[in-house]
């Protein structure tokens, strides 16, 4: 199936993109929201992805765009750099939408789905260590630490020991493999939902570094934005939602709520000259219709915040994003 863009006509009122402007598509994708926005005014976009399988279509973009596009392949982390390296300081806008795409997930050789035989891969990037690597390099109880925390799989010890016995007869490398294997140490599918879901989800979350780089990026987003500009994030699952939640609360001067015990946090620090206002106090889900043509939309979550004129917070993230399972240490034993 192709790409559709969640909640696209909400992101797109939510930035209320303006003639002049000059904005950031964090995750360009197949370009939805890219060519929505360029839609909706005379704007400027700059679109950033680190999945270079995505080119093409931003190349396209370019060419049809009369100058008002460019496209920049990098994670999202780096836009604060990116904006720099084209000549600006500051965006009008920014918009994040946080998770695999249904583009590569339909991608067999990409390895991000246990419904469809291929390599074990799962970087959006094609580089740096791979869930095959993770999967065979890592030691069980580091194993089961991923799964418990990224995939909240109650049953991360068990697998996790099934894995280590198995990849000791021969080397994972397969997503038919692990899904296997995961289905056999669950004792079979129990409900709608395939045993392997939450481990693939935690895998491709580890390797990708996937919290690591929204904390990041949640922090250049604050940087760049000019007063009154719009910070406009999707996520898709709750450990996304809480960071998102919890960074934009304590920004706008609120008070950090419980979350989720798994979750890492985000410090809530002072709460003195807000850097962002909440443009609603809740997130916002897509509508029923949307949900009924694009089942991928049932989870998605958005929520936006306006930057004021206050700075930067000085508060460094890079705590509340680090991987439970060190992304380095693998790397370096490959």
């Amino acid at each position: 199936m192709s790409h559709l863009p969640v909640m696209l006509d909400e992101v797109v009122r939510a930035l209320d993109p303006q003639d002049g402007g000059l904005y950031i598509d964090g995750t360009f994708g197949a370009g939805g929201y890219s060519r929505a926005i360029l839609s909706a005014a005379d704007c400027r976009l700059i679109g950033i992805d680190r999945d270079p399988s995505v080119v093409l279509a931003a190349e396209q973009l370019g060419k049809a765009s009369g100058g008002r596009f460019v496209f920049v392949q990098a994670p999202f982390s780096k836009m604060a750099e990116v904006i720099t390296a084209n000549g600006g300081e500051t965006v009008d806008g920014i918009v994040l939408d946080i998770g695999v795409s249904s583009m590569q997930i339909d991608q067999a050789e990409r390895g991000f789905s246990f419904m469809r035989a291929g390599p074990l891969d799962m970087r959006m990037a094609r580089s740096g260590a791979s869930a095959a690597d993770a999967v065979n390099l890592l030691g069980e109880e580091e194993l089961a630490d991923i799964f418990y925390v990224y995939g909240d799989e109650r049953r991360s010890r068990r697998i996790a020991k099934q894995i280590v016995e198995a990849r000791a007869e021969a080397p994972i490398e397969t997503t038919d493999r692990l899904a296997a294997i995961v289905t056999r140490a669950t004792g079979g599918k129990h409900s709608k939902i395939h045993p392997a879901t939450k481990v693939f989800q935690a895998l491709r979350i580890y390797v990708n570094d996937e919290l690591g780089e929204l904390a990041r990026a949640l922090e250049a987003a604050e940087a760049i934005l000019a007063p009154r500009g719009r910070l406009v994030v999707v996520t898709f699952h709750s450990l996304e939602d809480r960071m998102v939640k919890d960074f934009l609360r304590a920004r706008s001067g609120q008070a950090g709520g419980g979350g989720s015990r798994h979750a890492p946090a985000v410090e809530t620090g002072p709460v003195t000259s807000p850097s962002f206002s909440l443009l609603h106090r809740k997130a916002s889900a897509a509508s029923e219709a949307e949900i009924a043509a694009n089942p991928r939309s049932r989870s998605a979550k958005m929520r936006v915040a306006i930057r004021t004129e206050a700075p930067a917070w000085a508060e460094d993230l890079s705590e509340s994003g680090r991987n439970v399972v060190s992304l380095e240490r693998l790397e370096a034993v490959l």
